[in-house]
């Protein structure tokens, strides 16, 4: 995948094996820091991904327990926390005078049974900005990537989100969490009212929406059209499945139809009234050529 999607040649991988001595699969993420701090300290970027940190927790407990380090909580010893914390607060940004170099931290853990109370779990929790949890139900559902909104959470993710779509998104991610919660809800049976059956409807096109193939990243000015396009409510009549030949078909329409718009969130990241209304009618006329009953069997076909 790295080769096919990736860039090798800016990539430095560190294996351990599991196979591996337990000092080998200790010292590799400290060797991999090591290396991205070199390219961080001569004014570069540099991305630290670490598969896992739960697996090199259990080589931590078992040097320790080798070594008759006292145990403390599911056998760990009672540094773990300080290791995990000295190895990922290495992360940083560099001053200007320093170069202007960072280094970036993603830290993976596997969770047993998604328990996020688990010691590691909660240990890197209280280190990082935030977390963004997989969760295996939303994946079987066919939801990809399969974050689960309601715990993913990020501590700096409004002053480093883009204040174009933070403006667009609104009140998306409340929405969502009462759509769930109204969705196990309807399962017992029963007819909702009107009201319920609203937030239903737009909870499924956010849901929707979330989904993403892989290897498809979208341009900053899309993510603001598609989350515009629900939030209005622009999707509410539009039928599931049409949902995905939508956003296949969106980047052309906005280059086609909203070419200034597009320039200006992706060079400046705002969303101007004016810049709104250009959307949104360029969105409004682009479901109307899907509205049409040839279109509607194309996607259900799909």
């Amino acid at each position: 995948a790295m080769q096919a999607h990736g860039a090798p040649e800016r990539c430095i991988v560190v294996v351990a094996p599991a196979s591996g001595a337990a000092g080998l699969q200790w010292i590799a993420p400290f060797a991999g820091f090591t290396m991205a701090e070199y390219f961080r300290d001569r004014g570069q970027h540099a991305l630290v991904v670490i598969d896992d940190l739960s697996k090199h927790a259990a080589s931590h407990r078992e040097i320790a327990l080798l070594t008759r380090q006292s145990p403390g909580r599911e056998a760990y010893p009672g540094d773990v926390f300080y290791v995990h914390a000295r190895l990922l607060e290495r992360a940083a940004k560099l001053s200007k005078a320093r170069g202007g170099g960072s280094l970036t931290a993603l830290p993976i853990a596997e969770t047993d049974a998604g328990n996020l109370s688990a010691y590691i779990p909660t240990n890197l929790i209280s280190i990082t900005d935030g977390q963004i949890v997989l969760n295996a139900r939303l994946f079987d559902e066919g939801l990809k990537p399969a974050v689960d909104v309601g715990v993913s959470v990020s501590r700096v993710g409004g002053k480093t989100q883009a204040a174009a779509l933070r403006q667009a998104a609104q009140t998306l991610r409340l929405d969502y969490a009462q759509f769930l919660e109204l969705e196990i809800f309807t399962r017992f049976g029963g007819m909702p009212d009107t009201r319920v059956r609203q937030q239903l409807t737009r909870g499924a096109r956010i849901r929707a929406i979330l989904g993403q193939p892989q290897h498809a990243p979208l341009r900053l000015a899309e993510e603001v059209a598609l989350v515009l396009a629900v939030q209005s409510g622009l999707l509410d009549g539009m039928a599931l499945p049409l949902v995905e030949t939508f956003r296949r078909g969106l980047a052309e329409v906005l280059d086609s139809g909203a070419a200034d718009a597009v320039r200006t969130i992706q060079e400046q990241g705002m969303l101007s009234e004016t810049t709104k209304q250009s959307l949104l009618e360029t969105l409004r006329q682009y479901l109307q050529t899907l509205a049409s009953p040839s279109a509607t069997a194309q996607a259900e076909s799909a």
